[in-house]
């Protein structure tokens, strides 16, 4: 059942468990999150994030996205990501889309404040969810290296202030906010440092779910103390895709001239997905 983003994490919220959120670019990816979800009986988020717009349109996943989520027998959040055009984020709400985020977090503070307060204003008329970010979490997933300004920008340069977060939730009205301490997309080349401290400064200075953005190759560990700390929604693409990937690899790798079908190539990985998902399910829940 399709849901938006602040019913399905309020329990989350109060209880202090996560919710996974998966990247969906292609239907063997929204049926593996969405199978995994109803064989561990949980509820999902599934997103398409603009940056994948070169990928599949808006127009031809989007549709898909919540048909499936409708027909699911958990609850089921479609949820844009990374959305940086208002008229975008708009077009996704008009699509049917339950939640949307606005990453205003390239602007300066004032910009990205009076942004997020209008779409936040329109999204609460339409019964959409709203999620924003605050702070700078680099390298976005699938666009390769970095942008020019993230070379120069430092930890505390791109890690979200409490204060500041505070100030921002009260004055947008925003559902959610997304928060950067120490993740990042893509594929770490090193283990991760989290400031954990400073997410539960966070948490105890706003009254919203806070979001973690870049979750891939976040060790188990680290995942129970973020959620710990105050986390509740926790973005995951990467590691997932590269599981399916891997498992045809291996597949063709095991079986040396075996003529594969294209359909049978797509449904190995898309099972191997659905395990990577299952098996992300149950860490975030605890």
């Amino acid at each position: 059942m399709r849901v938006n983003l602040t019913s399905i994490l309020k329990a989350a919220h109060q209880h202090g468990y996560g919710i996974g959120a998966f990247n969906t670019p292609n239907l063997e990816s929204i049926q593996a999150v969405i199978a995994a979800a109803e064989a561990l009986k949980q509820p999902v988020i599934i997103m398409h994030a603009q940056i994948h717009e070169q990928m599949i349109p808006l127009e031809v996943i989007g549709p898909v996205m919540i048909r499936l989520a409708d027909q699911a027998s958990v609850d089921v959040c479609v949820h844009l990501d990374h959305g940086e055009d208002l008229g975008y984020l708009l077009h996704a709400m008009k699509l049917g889309f339950s939640s949307v985020m606005y990453d205003g977090s390239k602007l300066s503070y004032d910009e990205n404040l009076i942004n997020t307060r209008e779409i936040v204003r329109v999204a609460h008329y339409l019964g959409v969810s709203v999620e924003a970010e605050l702070g700078r979490v680099l390298r976005p997933e699938g666009g390769g290296k970095a942008d020019t300004d993230e070379e120069v920008l430092t930890p505390e340069g791109c890690y979200t202030d409490p204060q500041s977060a505070k100030g921002f939730v009260a004055a947008t009205g925003v559902d959610a906010l997304a928060i950067a301490f120490g993740t990042a997309h893509g594929v770490y080349e090193a283990e991760p440092c989290l400031d954990f401290d400073r997410i539960a400064a966070i948490h105890k200075l706003v009254d919203v779910p806070l979001v973690m953005h870049g979750g891939s190759g976040v060790s188990a560990g680290d995942f129970h103390k973020a959620i710990k700390s105050g986390i509740s929604k926790i973005n995951y693409f990467t590691y997932m895709s590269l599981a399916g990937g891997q498992a045809v690899k291996v597949h063709l790798d095991q079986n040396p001239g075996q003529d594969l079908r294209f359909d049978e190539m797509v449904e190995i990985g898309r099972m191997a997905m659905e395990r990577d998902v299952k098996r992300a399910l149950k860490v975030f829940r605890g």
